[in-house]
């Protein structure tokens, strides 16, 4: 039978000051930031008004244009 011990164990601890629901949703926004949807919006976002126009996009239409397939807005 093995046995682990643990009495010398170190935990990491460095964001026990954050809260858990801070530290939590912290990481829901990391996962949707890393969505290529919400890529996408910051690269057209990043486009002049002029390239956006030669894409056939107005800058209030990207939310529109990138998630239109998936939310009805």
């Amino acid at each position: 039978m093995a046995h682990a011990d643990i009495t010398n164990a170190r935990f990491d601890r460095s964001d026990d000051h954050r809260g858990f629901f801070t530290r939590f949703f912290d990481g829901l926004i990391g996962i949707a930031e890393a969505n290529h949807r919400v890529k996408r919006v910051q690269h057209l976002n990043a486009l002049s008004d002029a390239e956006l126009a030669k894409r056939g996009i107005r800058r209030e239409d990207i939310a529109r244009h990138v998630f239109g397939d998936i939310l009805y807005i």
